[in-house]
C-alpha cells in the first residue's frame, strides 16, 4: 500500500502545518477514492470555542490576584476564536455593520489564518501597503492592476492604517486590557471601560468638597512624542511575554509614512488647478455623508478630552499604553496621599483614622460646615488622560512642597520640564476649571433639624460652604465660535450655518436636535444645566433662523419665526410660495412631519441630576467580576453559614439532611399527603429520639418551613 504513495507525502508534519490546519473540520483524506467523500464543504465554518468565555476567564484570573504576575499570553495569541473576534470588531469599525461568523467567507478565514501564522512566526510587518495578508471587507483593490504612478503614490503618501494592522491591534488590546485594568489605579478615568468624564465630575462633587487649594497640571505632551524605552519598561513590569513585547516594540519603532511636506507655493498651484470631481453615487443602503454634522458632533469636546494618543502603528492600543505610562504617576501620588494625611478628632469633616475615611456628612457630601477647628491635613487626586487635579486641605505651603516634589518626579520619570506656571496653585474661591466645568465654593445658610432629649425637634440656622460644579459659559461660547456658530464674546451673535444650505428643513432640524440632545447629556451634572442648555438652544435656533431667512429670502429672523413658529417646526415657503419642499409636503398631507427644535424654553430642559455617587464606586463589569470571585471563595459560604447559625436559622440543605436522617433512623414510610392529614405528616417528619434530641420542633415557623420543603 505504501508503494503507491509519493515520498513527499511521507515526510513528518511540521509545526507550521499544524497551525495551518486549525480551520479544517476533518483530517486530510487519502489522495484517491475517498477524497470526494471526506472533503468538507468550502463554506462550512468549524466549531470554535466561545471567545467571550476565553476572555472572561482572563479577566477573572487577573482580578483574582492583581498583585501576582499574569498568566502567559502567547498561548492565547494563537487561539483562532480570538482572531475571529478581533476581525469582527475591526470589520465593524471599518464598515459600520457587524459580521456574524456564518457570513464570513472562506477566503477571508484563510487570509486571517495566514495573518495569524505570520504574527506567530515573526514575519508580520506593520504598515504594509501592497503585499497585504488580509484586507477589509469593503476593500476590493487588486495591487496587480495598479499603475506605477498609483503604486508610487501609495508607497510615499500618508495613508490610513491597513486593515490587518487594526486586527492585530484589536487582539493585543483584548489580551492586554484585562491584565492592566486589574492593576490600574482607581484615580485614573480616561480611556478605560466604564469610566467617563461624567464619572470624574461626580467623583469631584463627592470627594473634593473640603479641599481649599488645588494643583492642576497637564502632561498631554507625553502623548505627542514617543519614548520607546519608557513604554516598554512600563509594559514589562507585568507582561514579560516575548512575542507580545516584540509586537509592541516593532509597532513603536517602525516608521510611519507621513508623505513629503508641501511648500506654500505648491499648495497654491494645487488650489488653482482644481479639476472637476465626479460625484460619487451612493449605494442604496449607504447613508448620506454630512461632514458639517460630523464636525459639529465630534468637535464639541473639552480640552482635556481633545487629545487622544496615537503612537506609531499602535492605533487603538495607544490609549492603553498611555495610561500604562502615566500609571506610575498615579501610584506615586497615592503614596503621597497616605504620607500627607494627618487626622484630627476635632475636625468636623474627616475624623477617621484612615486616609480614605468618610466625610462627616455622607448624605450631603458637598456641604462643608464652617464651625470647628480646621486641623486635618488631607489631599486627593484625580486624572483624566494627561490632565490631573490635586485637592489639598491645609496651608498653601504644603501645596508648594508637593508641587516641587511633583516637578522633580515628572522630570526624572518622563523627561518633562515643568515649572510653577504650568502647575498653578489656585484657591477654591477663584474657581477651578476642569473638563469645561468650574469648581467653586459658595456660602449657604441651611436649616439644620435634629432631635433633642425628650424627642423635641430643634431647628437651627447653620452656616457652611457648598461645592458648586457649574458648566463654563465661556468655554461653551469658545466651542461655538470654533464651530462657526456665532461671533463675539460679551454679546454673542448667532451666525448662519451655510454648510447645510442644501439640506432640507427636516434633515437640518433633525441633525441639530441630535446635537442639542448631546449637550443636554454632557451638562447633566452641572448646577446650571438649564441655563447652559437654553443658551445652546438659543444659538442653534438663531443660526438656523438666519440660514432659513437667506435660503427662502425672508430677510429677517422675525419672519422666519412668524412662519415656522418658535421651534421651526412648520415648513417654510418663500414669498412666492414656490418652495419644492413645502409643495411636496402639502401634496402628501405631511405638513406636521418636520420635528421642531428641542429645548426652546428653559422649562423644557431637564433638571440637574443630583443622584448620590456611592463611595468606592466601581464600573459595572468590575462589580460583576468581584461579586463572582466573592461567591467563588469557599470562605464566603462559611461566613454565610456562620451568620445563619448566629441568627438561629437553618439552610434548606440542612433541612433536607435532617429529613433524610429521620427517614433512615426511624424507618418511617410516609403515606401520600392529603388535605386532611397534613398535621399528622408534619408531626411524623419532626419526630426525633428524645434521648439524642438534635433538633427540636418547638418553633412553629421552622416547622412550617420544613413542611414546605417536604411538600416540594
Amino acid at each position: 500500500m505504501l508503494r503507491h504513495i509519493p515520498c513527499r507525502l511521507l515526510r513528518p508534519i511540521s509545526p507550521m502545518m499544524h497551525r495551518i490546519s486549525f480551520f479544517s473540520t476533518a483530517p486530510t483524506p487519502p489522495p484517491y477514492r475517498q477524497r470526494r467523500v471526506l472533503e468538507p464543504p468550502s463554506d462550512e465554518l468549524p466549531q470554535l470555542p466561545d471567545p467571550i468565555s476565553t476572555l472572561s476567564n482572563l479577566w477573572i484570573t487577573n482580578f483574582r490576584s492583581p498583585t501576582s504576575s499574569p498568566p502567559p499570553l502567547s498561548p492565547l495569541l494563537s487561539r483562532p476564536e480570538l482572531w475571529l473576534l478581533a476581525y469582527q470588531k475591526a470589520a465593524a469599525d471599518a464598515t459600520g455593520s457587524y459580521q456574524t461568523r456564518s457570513s464570513i467567507p472562506r477566503s477571508t478565514l484563510d487570509a486571517l489564518l495566514a495573518l495569524r501564522n505570520a504574527v506567530l512566526d515573526g514575519r508580520f510587518r506593520w504598515g504594509g501597503r501592497l503585499n497585504l495578508l488580509l484586507r477589509a471587507p469593503n476593500d476590493k483593490t487588486d495591487p496587480s492592476t495598479l499603475s506605477k504612478r498609483k503604486i508610487r503614490h501609495l508607497l510615499t503618501s500618508s495613508q490610513p492604517p491597513p486593515f490587518q494592522d487594526r486586527v492585530v491591534q484589536e487582539i493585543l488590546l483584548m489580551l492586554l486590557e484585562p491584565v492592566y485594568e486589574a492593576r490600574f489605579s482607581s484615580k485614573s478615568f480616561a480611556f478605560r471601560p466604564g469610566r467617563t468624564a461624567h464619572t470624574v465630575i461626580r467623583t469631584i462633587r463627592r470627594n473634593f468638597a473640603g479641599y481649599l487649594w488645588y494643583v492642576k497640571g497637564d502632561l498631554s505632551s507625553v502623548f505627542e512624542s514617543i519614548d520607546t524605552g519608557l513604554v516598554l519598561n512600563a509594559v514589562i513590569r507585568d507582561v514579560r511575554d516575548k512575542k507580545i513585547v516584540d509586537l509592541i516594540k516593532s509597532a513603536l519603532v517602525t516608521p510611519v509614512i507621513v508623505g513629503r511636506p508641501e511648500n506654500e507655493e505648491e499648495r497654491k498651484k494645487k488650489k488653482k488647478k482644481r479639476k472637476y470631481q465626479k460625484k460619487k453615487v451612493l449605494a442604496e443602503d449607504e447613508p448620506k455623508p454630512d461632514p458639517y454634522w460630523l464636525q459639529t458632533f465630534f468637535g464639541f469636546a473639552p480640552e482635556e478630552a481633545a487629545k487622544v494618543p496615537d503612537w506609531g502603528h499602535c492605533g487603538s492600543l495607544s490609549p492603553l499604553l498611555a495610561n500604562l505610562v502615566l500609571d506610575e504617576l498615579d501610584k506615586w501620588v497615592e503614596e503621597k496621599i497616605k504620607e500627607f494625611y494627618k487626622p484630627s478628632k476635632s475636625d468636623v469633616i474627616w475624623n477617621s483614622e484612615e486616609g480614605d475615611g468618610e466625610q462627616g456628612n455622607t448624605s450631603w457630601p458637598e456641604f462643608v460646615p464652617t464651625s470647628g477647628p480646621d486641623k486635618t491635613r488631607k489631599m486627593d487626586y484625580i486624572r483624566y488622560g494627561g490632565h490631573f487635579l490635586i485637592g489639598i486641605r491645609g496651608p498653601r505651603a504644603d501645596a508648594a512642597v508637593l508641587r516641587k516634589q511633583l516637578i522633580e518626579f515628572v522630570d526624572q520619570r518622563f523627561q518633562l520640564k515643568l515649572d510653577n506656571e504650568s502647575l498653578p496653585i489656585e484657591h477654591i474661591t477663584k474657581g477651578i476649571m476642569f473638563l469645561d466645568h468650574v469648581l467653586c465654593r459658595r456660602v449657604v445658610y441651611p436649616t439644620l433639624r435634629y432631635t433633642a432629649t425628650g424627642g423635641k425637634i430643634i431647628s437651627e440656622k447653620g452656616v457652611g460652604t457648598l461645592l458648586s460644579v457649574t458648566a463654563s459659559l465661556k468655554q461653551c461660547i469658545k466651542q461655538f465660535r470654533r464651530l462657526e456658530f456665532l461671533k463675539g464674546d460679551r454679546d454673542p451673535d448667532p451666525q448662519p450655518c451655510f454648510r447645510m444650505f442644501h439640506a432640507t428643513q427636516a434633515h437640518t432640524n433633525a441633525q441639530m436636535n441630535k446635537f442639542l440632545s448631546t449637550m443636554v447629556e454632557w451638562y447633566r451634572y452641572a448646577d446650571n444645566r438649564k441655563k447652559i442648555v437654553n443658551f445652546c438652544s438659543y444659538i442653534i435656533r438663531g443660526s438656523l433662523a438666519k440660514l432659513y431667512a437667506a435660503k427662502y429670502k425672508l430677510r429677517s429672523r422675525a419672519k422666519v419665526y412668524k412662519i415656522a413658529s418658535r421651534n421651526l417646526s412648520r415648513p417654510l415657503k418663500d414669498k412666492k410660495g414656490q418652495s419644492p419642499e413645502y409643495q411636496n409636503l402639502l401634496r402628501m398631507g405631511l405638513l406636521d412631519s418636520i420635528d421642531g427644535l428641542q429645548f426652546t424654553r428653559m422649562s423644557l430642559v431637564p433638571d440637574t441630576d443630583y443622584t448620590p455617587f456611592p463611595s468606592g464606586w466601581r464600573p459595572e463589569h468590575e462589580k460583576i467580576i468581584l461579586e463572582y470571585l466573592r461567591l467563588e471563595d469557599p470562605m464566603t459560604l462559611e461566613e454565610q453559614r456562620k451568620a445563619l447559625r448566629e441568627e438561629g436559622l437553618i439552610t434548606p440543605q440542612d433541612y433536607m439532611s435532617i429529613l433524610v436522617w429521620n427517614y433512615k433512623k426511624n424507618a418511617l414510610m410516609l403515606p401520600p399527603l392529603g388535605a386532611g392529614n397534613t398535621q399528622r405528616a408534619k408531626e411524623e417528619l419532626l419526630r426525633l429520639d428524645k434521648h439524642e434530641g438534635k433538633f427540636e420542633s418547638g418553633d412553629e415557623e421552622e416547622s412550617g418551613s420544613v413542611m414546605q420543603a417536604a411538600q416540594m
